[in-house]
Protein backbone atom coordinates (compact mmCIF):
# COMPACT_ATOMS: atom_id res chain seq x y z
CA UNK A 1 0.00 0.00 0.00
CA UNK A 2 1.49 3.66 -1.21
CA UNK A 3 2.42 6.23 1.52
CA UNK A 4 -0.80 8.39 0.36
CA UNK A 5 -3.33 5.92 0.41
CA UNK A 6 -2.17 5.73 4.25
CA UNK A 7 -2.37 9.03 4.59
CA UNK A 8 -5.50 9.41 2.75
CA UNK A 9 -8.13 9.30 5.72
CA UNK A 10 -6.19 11.18 7.90
CA UNK A 11 -6.04 14.26 5.42
CA UNK A 12 -9.85 13.71 5.44
CA UNK A 13 -10.02 14.24 9.17
CA UNK A 14 -7.67 16.89 9.48
CA UNK A 15 -9.45 18.99 6.77
CA UNK A 16 -11.85 18.84 9.55
CA UNK A 17 -10.08 20.03 11.90
CA UNK A 18 -8.43 22.84 10.00
CA UNK A 19 -11.97 24.20 8.97
CA UNK A 20 -12.21 23.81 13.15
CA UNK A 21 -9.08 26.47 12.80
CA UNK A 22 -10.73 28.88 10.47
CA UNK A 23 -13.33 29.13 12.85
CA UNK A 24 -11.03 30.29 15.61
CA UNK A 25 -9.15 32.48 12.92
CA UNK A 26 -12.47 34.32 12.25
CA UNK A 27 -13.18 34.88 15.48
CA UNK A 28 -9.98 36.55 15.63
CA UNK A 29 -8.43 33.53 17.76
CA UNK A 30 -5.25 31.53 17.36
CA UNK A 31 -5.90 29.10 14.09
CA UNK A 32 -5.84 25.70 15.71
CA UNK A 33 -8.73 23.34 15.56
CA UNK A 34 -9.29 19.43 16.51
CA UNK A 35 -11.71 16.63 15.65
CA UNK A 36 -11.84 13.67 18.08
CA UNK A 37 -12.70 10.62 15.78
CA UNK A 38 -13.88 7.34 16.76
CA UNK A 39 -14.25 4.81 13.70
CA UNK A 40 -15.78 6.78 10.99
CA UNK A 41 -17.87 9.38 13.21
CA UNK A 42 -16.42 12.49 14.93
CA UNK A 43 -17.43 12.37 18.62
CA UNK A 44 -15.85 16.09 19.74
CA UNK A 45 -14.65 18.81 17.95
CA UNK A 46 -13.29 22.07 18.72
CA UNK A 47 -10.83 25.19 18.45
CA UNK A 48 -9.40 27.73 19.79
CA UNK A 49 -11.23 30.13 22.58
CA UNK A 50 -9.02 31.49 24.75
CA UNK A 51 -9.53 34.77 24.08
CA UNK A 52 -13.33 34.90 24.04
CA UNK A 53 -13.89 32.45 26.79
CA UNK A 54 -10.85 34.67 29.07
CA UNK A 55 -9.42 31.44 29.86
CA UNK A 56 -5.96 29.75 29.41
CA UNK A 57 -7.30 26.22 29.42
CA UNK A 58 -9.59 26.87 26.43
CA UNK A 59 -7.22 25.00 23.39
CA UNK A 60 -8.56 23.50 21.06
CA UNK A 61 -7.69 20.14 21.58
CA UNK A 62 -9.01 20.80 25.34
CA UNK A 63 -12.71 21.89 24.12
CA UNK A 64 -12.56 18.53 21.53
CA UNK A 65 -11.67 16.31 24.52
CA UNK A 66 -14.14 17.57 26.69
CA UNK A 67 -17.20 16.93 23.82
CA UNK A 68 -15.66 13.54 22.71
CA UNK A 69 -16.18 12.66 26.61
CA UNK A 70 -19.59 14.30 26.81
CA UNK A 71 -20.61 12.42 23.42
CA UNK A 72 -19.31 8.95 24.55
CA UNK A 73 -19.81 9.68 28.27
CA UNK A 74 -16.85 8.51 29.28
CA UNK A 75 -13.45 10.17 30.69
CA UNK A 76 -11.27 7.44 28.70
CA UNK A 77 -11.17 8.18 24.90
CA UNK A 78 -9.68 4.66 24.23
CA UNK A 79 -9.61 3.68 20.17
CA UNK A 80 -10.07 7.39 19.48
CA UNK A 81 -7.79 9.67 17.38
CA UNK A 82 -7.05 12.99 17.85
CA UNK A 83 -6.35 15.30 14.57
CA UNK A 84 -4.92 18.90 15.95
CA UNK A 85 -3.52 21.63 13.36
CA UNK A 86 -0.83 22.05 15.61
CA UNK A 87 1.24 20.47 17.83
CA UNK A 88 0.26 19.96 21.37
CA UNK A 89 1.32 21.94 24.00
CA UNK A 90 2.19 20.44 27.64
CA UNK A 91 -1.26 21.50 29.04
CA UNK A 92 -3.02 19.33 25.91
CA UNK A 93 -0.24 16.42 25.95
CA UNK A 94 -0.81 15.67 29.26
CA UNK A 95 -4.20 15.84 28.28
CA UNK A 96 -4.47 13.21 26.07
CA UNK A 97 -2.49 11.04 27.83
CA UNK A 98 -4.99 11.31 31.10
CA UNK A 99 -7.87 10.82 28.44
CA UNK A 100 -5.93 7.82 27.03
CA UNK A 101 -5.94 8.84 23.26
CA UNK A 102 -5.05 6.23 21.34
CA UNK A 103 -3.31 8.25 18.74
CA UNK A 104 -2.32 11.83 18.00
CA UNK A 105 -2.24 13.32 14.43
CA UNK A 106 -1.23 16.46 14.05
CA UNK A 107 -0.31 19.06 11.00
CA UNK A 108 2.17 21.99 12.20
CA UNK A 109 4.93 21.40 14.40
CA UNK A 110 5.16 23.86 17.59
CA UNK A 111 9.03 24.96 18.19
CA UNK A 112 7.85 27.22 21.41
CA UNK A 113 5.63 24.87 23.00
CA UNK A 114 5.29 21.31 21.34
CA UNK A 115 5.26 18.26 23.31
CA UNK A 116 4.87 15.28 20.96
CA UNK A 117 8.33 15.70 20.05
CA UNK A 118 9.25 19.16 19.48
CA UNK A 119 10.80 20.22 23.11
CA UNK A 120 9.34 17.10 25.36
CA UNK A 121 7.84 13.77 23.91
CA UNK A 122 5.29 13.84 26.67
CA UNK A 123 2.58 11.63 24.68
CA UNK A 124 5.32 9.39 24.03
CA UNK A 125 7.20 8.81 27.32
CA UNK A 126 7.42 5.41 28.82
CA UNK A 127 6.98 7.22 32.26
CA UNK A 128 3.71 7.31 32.10
CA UNK A 129 0.65 5.25 32.27
CA UNK A 130 -0.62 5.71 28.72
CA UNK A 131 1.11 6.72 25.19
CA UNK A 132 -0.36 8.01 22.08
CA UNK A 133 0.85 6.77 18.64
CA UNK A 134 1.46 9.87 16.50
CA UNK A 135 1.57 10.81 13.22
CA UNK A 136 3.09 14.37 12.36
CA UNK A 137 3.13 16.59 9.87
CA UNK A 138 -0.30 15.93 8.03
CA UNK A 139 -1.47 18.95 5.83
CA UNK A 140 1.31 20.88 7.78
CA UNK A 141 1.96 23.59 4.99
CA UNK A 142 -1.60 24.20 5.49
CA UNK A 143 -2.04 24.15 9.08
CA UNK A 144 1.36 26.65 9.39
CA UNK A 145 -0.13 28.90 6.93
CA UNK A 146 -3.62 29.79 8.47
CA UNK A 147 -0.66 30.15 11.56
CA UNK A 148 1.75 32.70 9.84
CA UNK A 149 -1.17 34.60 8.19
CA UNK A 150 -3.09 35.11 11.31
CA UNK A 151 0.23 36.47 13.08
CA UNK A 152 1.24 39.05 9.84
CA UNK A 153 -2.16 40.39 9.71
CA UNK A 154 -1.98 40.74 13.88
CA UNK A 155 1.45 42.60 13.25
CA UNK A 156 0.30 44.51 10.70
CA UNK A 157 -2.61 45.64 12.74
CA UNK A 158 -0.64 46.75 15.81
CA UNK A 159 1.55 48.66 13.60
CA UNK A 160 -0.73 50.80 12.53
Amino acid sequence: MSLEKILEPHRRWMGKALREAEKAADMGEVPVGAVVVQGETIVGRGHNMVETLKDPTAHAEMIAVTAACETLGSKSLEGCTIYVTLEPCPMCAGALIMAKVERLVFGAFDEKAGCASTLYNLVEDRRFNHRLKVISSVEADLAAGLLKKFFLARRDKQRK
